[in-house]
Order: structure tokens, then C-alpha cells, then sequence
């Protein structure tokens, strides 16, 4: 009875299997890796949208100028309905910076590698300035600086110090951390891992500390930011129309602490700088910037499979590995499908996001449009045509698997999917959810969005900084990236099964509701 029992039930997983979902022939995905890797334009892609695109900040003027550039490749690529589409309000509007010149003229003469925060202000020209250190633990201590940082240039406290480390700067996933990642971690009680930050000052004491600065008129913000003598790039959180903020430069720690040390010491600091910045209030919205393969199947036509990028960038860099390499990867996955001319049955879709490193905005504004209004709780046309959507951002480095996102219904797809490029390095299947990129904004609402498991490299030490260029760019990484997503892509659009959507997604989503969904 047990061996019938046992009979019975493989046969129905084995025509469950045969019947959910399928594979396209392995002439196809030959076809691919041919194109991928004989007729690449990766690296012309890559050159273009670093060096000649240049740093794409979101609401910048070359950010828009880069919009319209890629609108016109993709049309230029044949795709169809090039577009740049609305996708919500950027209350922090555009900002451009101009110049920036920082050195230390005593003790002794040094200048420092700087990036000015985005959306903080100008100093009026050339200024010099002494150096004050602004240590401030609790409210009473800012009577210390009354009346006496007028016009200086303001040290901030680090929170951050290096230490030599001693594994190597660039890495690729071994086979024992991807057989780590491939365990379903649901059984052990936390499925995302926990990030020590470092301690932030409590929003009362900071509010206090803002408008004090505010009324004492510093002529510039120090902070310490970076490492390796190179800074990060980040900003304020300004509102279009509001006065124009004290000018803040982050430095790497190294220049940073120098200046702590010396000034701790009793040794006076002073300072020449020029910042200059300028503000464009008109630009106060985010784009997406969207084209297609339209679908031929007259029932499956209007479904979506949808592959994507983020096209902003930070202003230090030209955004090469955060996102010039996801944009690379999905520009190159559906030159390779439109190549091979091959008419999809579904439309596969590739959307390159505005505003994600400000908060996702141009995902989440795609997504409410279209697929799903949160704050009214309400599903909207798009949310039963769309597929699937596959998301770069995590570097340039290979894609070795695919974080699914909790979601078991997706792994018989990606089984099938996956083996003829296994031996590309493509062999880890996880559920584990990982956050903080584009597809969070579809995956929130059940939908099948996932973010690929990629080798680091050297990602941790040069995204949002000066080092976010060309120099970033795997291109085998990446030619193999493409060839991946437009496998996956494909079979997508092809198979007559879709990966359901997670059934209590909604419920879980409306008893939790992010607070930027409570506006």
C-alpha cells in the first residue's frame, strides 16, 4: 500500500511539473548565449553610459538630459512606444552642482577630495574660514558655540573610523555561502539579516541642533564620510522653495579625522573653499523611462513582463556599478531579444526607474499608477497582466541565482528556467527576501518581482562615491547578466503558466503599512 502510495504520488508531482510551466528549446537559449557573447555591445554600452551620460542625480539637468538621451537610444534600439512616463512629485526638486574646491592652508597647505551633500547650498564665492569642532552630546552643550560659528567651518563628530581589514577587497560567492543561501531561512525566525547602524541623534536634539545652526549661519558643514580618501555621496532632505541650506562637503574619514585630531590637539585649522550650487525648482518630478517589445499572442498580448533598472545615479561618480550596470544588463538583454527576432507572446517590457536612491520613487510611482492604489486599497487594471518582473542592482558583478522572495509557487519556474545556463554559474534558488532596490515596490503587493543574487566584487567600497565609474564595469559579468535575463525574460513571455501571486500579501501589506503609504 505505502509503495502505491508512493507510485501514485510521484506521478502526480511529475505531471505537475510537466504541466505548470515549460522551457523554451536549448536552440534558444544557444541562440542567446551566441548573441550575448559573439555580437556584445556591452562594452559600447558601458562607455555611453558612464563617461558620456555622466552622474544622472535624480531631477538634476543631467539627469533629465540623460532621460532623454536613453529615451532616444531605446527608440533608436526599434523598440516600440519610447517614453519618458510620469511617476510622482519630487518635493526636493532639481539641483546641480557647479563647483567645489576644498583645502586646508593650515597648519600646512592640503587639498581634500570633497562631494557637496545634494541640496545643500553655496558659499557666495570664495570664502576662508576657521575650523570649530561642533560636539554637541546633549541640548545644553550648544550654549558653548553661541555666538561663535558665525561664518567658521563647522567640524561635525564621526561616527564612523577605519580599520584595516584583512579579506580581500573583491570577492565572488563561494560555494558554501550560496548552500547557505539556497536553506529556506523562514523556520529560523528572521528571513532578512539585521544591520548594526550606528547610533543617531534623537530627532528632538536634532531638531534643535538644525535650527541653531540655521540661526548662527556656519559658512559650511563638515561631515565624514568614505573611506580610502575617497567620500560618499548622499543629501539633505530639502523642499523646493524653502531657503537655500548651509553649503555641507562630505570628506573621506581620513581627511575628516585629521582635522578632529588637530583641532583636539589645539591645533588651529583653517580652510579656503568654493562650492557652488544651484537650484532648479521646476524639476519636481520623477520619470521612468519605458519601452517595449509588444506582445503577439491575441490573449496574452497585454500581459506585462517587465525587466528593470534604475537609472539615477549619485553625483560623485557617473554611476557606473550603482545602476549604470543593471541599465547596461536590461538595455542589452532586450537588444539581444529584439536581435534574434523573436516575437513574444506576452510584451516584455524594460523600465529604467527614476528617483530609486532617493526612496524608490519612480518604481513605486509605476507601481500605484498602475498595478495597485495602497492608500485607497484597491487593485487596478494592471495588476492581473503583469508577469513578472526581473531587477539589477546590486553591482556589476554575475549573477549566480535569484532571491524569490518567500514565494515557494516561483521555484518550479526557475528550476525549469534555469538549466541551460547552470553551467554559467547560474545555481542557487532562495527564498530569502532582500530589500532596499526597485522590486520591492511590486513584491510589497504580492506580485512576482525579484532581485538577482550577485557576487560582490568591490561593490561595498566604491557605490555612492567618486569610485562609481567605468572602472567599476565586469563586463563577462555583465555580458552573462544580459544573456541571463533574456532567458528568463523569454520563457515568461512564452509559457502558458505564470507564477502566481502571493494570496496574502494584500492582508499582510494593510496590517503593516509603511509610513510613507500613511501620507
Amino acid at each position: 500500500m505505502k509503495t502505491r502510495l508512493f507510485t501514485i504520488a510521484c506521478s502526480l508531482g511529475i505531471i505537475l511539473s510537466a504541466s505548470a510551466q515549460t522551457r523554451l528549446p536549448d536552440e534558444i537559449a544557444y541562440k542567446i548565449k551566441g548573441e550575448a557573447f559573439s555580437n556584445s555591445k556591452i562594452e559600447e554600452m558601458s562607455q555611453w553610459l558612464t563617461d558620456f551620460l555622466g552622474p544622472r542625480l535624480t531631477a538634476s539637468k543631467n539627469g533629465l538630459r540623460a532621460e532623454a538621451l536613453v529615451t532616444e537610444k531605446l527608440a533608436e534600439m526599434g523598440l516600440n512606444n519610447a517614453r519618458r512616463e510620469f511617476a510622482v512629485k519630487f518635493t526636493r526638486g532639481g539641483w546641480n552642482n557647479e563647483r567645489t574646491y576644498v583645502a586646508m592652508t593650515s597648519p600646512y597647505y592640503c587639498a581634500f577630495t570633497a562631494t557637496p551633500r545634494a541640496w545643500s547650498g553655496s558659499t557666495g564665492g570664495h570664502v576662508e574660514a576657521d575650523v570649530v569642532y561642533f560636539d554637541v552630546q546633549k541640548e545644553e552643550d550648544l550654549a558653548r558655540y553661541k555666538g561663535k560659528i558665525g561664518g567658521k567651518a563647522l567640524l561635525m563628530p564621526g561616527d564612523t573610523s577605519y580599520t584595516i581589514r584583512f579579506e580581500p577587497l573583491a570577492a565572488r560567492l563561494t560555494d558554501e555561502q550560496l548552500a547557505e543561501m539556497a536553506q529556506d531561512p523562514r523556520g529560523s525566525g528572521s528571513t532578512m539579516p539585521y544591520r548594526m547602524r550606528p547610533p543617531m541623534m534623537a530627532p528632538a536634539l536634532r531638531d534643535k541642533v538644525n535650527q541653531f545652526l540655521k540661526d548662527e549661519k556656519p559658512a559650511v558643514i563638515l561631515v565624514g564620510s568614505g573611506s580610502f580618501n575617497v567620500p560618499m555621496s548622499n543629501g539633505l532632505n530639502h523642499i523646493a522653495g524653502q531657503p537655500e541650506p548651509t553649503p555641507e562637503l562630505s570628506l573621506p574619514v581620513e581627511d575628516h579625522g585629521r582635522m578632529i585630531r588637530l583641532v583636539r590637539r589645539d591645533v588651529p585649522v583653517r580652510l579656503e573653499l568654493d562650492i557652488r550650487n544651484t537650484f532648479s525648482p521646476a524639476d519636481t518630478i520623477v520619470n521612468n523611462v519605458i519601452a517595449e517589445i509588444p506582445g503577439t499572442d491575441p490573449k496574452l498580448k497585454d500581459e506585462v513582463v517587465l525587466i528593470g533598472a534604475h537609472l539615477d545615479s549619485w553625483h560623485g561618480g557617473t554611476g557606473g556599478a550603482d545602476n549604470g550596470s543593471g541599465c547596461i544588463v536590461m538595455m542589452e538583454a532586450i537588444r539581444i531579444i529584439k536581435a534574434l527576432g523573436i516575437s513574444p507572446r506576452r510584451t516584455i517590457r524594460i523600465a529604467l526607474w527614476g528617483g530609486e536612491e532617493q526612496g524608490l520613487h519612480g518604481s513605486r510611482g509605476y507601481a500605484s499608477n498602475q498595478l495597485y492604489d495602497i492608500r485607497n486599497n484597491k487593485k487596478l487594471p494592471g495588476y492581473d497582466k503583469f508577469v513578472l518582473y526581473l531587477n539589477m542592482d546590486n553591482g556589476s558583478g554575475r549573477f549566480r541565482g535569484i532571491y524569490l522572495e518567500e514565494n515557494d509557487m516561483a521555484v518550479p519556474f526557475f528550476k525549469t528556467w534555469m538549466q541551460p545556463f547552470e553551467s554559467l554559474g547560474f545555481t542557487t534558488l532562495s527564498l530569502r527576501r532582500t530589500g532596499s532596490t526597485d522590486h520591492v515596490s511590486f513584491n510589497i503587493v504580492g506580485l512576482p518581482a525579484y532581485q538577482f543574487i550577485q557576487d560582490r566584487l568591490e561593490y561595498g567600497r566604491t557605490y555612492h562615491t567618486l569610485m562609481d565609474t567605468y572602472e567599476r564595469l565586469s563586463f563577462d559579468d555583465l555580458r552573462i547578466n544580459a544573456a541571463l535575463v533574456a532567458w528568463f525574460a523569454l520563457n515568461a513571455a512564452q509559457d502558458n503558466a505564470r507564477i502566481p501571486v502571493k494570496p496574502d500579501a494584500i492582508d499582510k501589506l494593510m496590517q503593516n503599512l509603511p509610513p510613507y503609504f500613511r501620507d
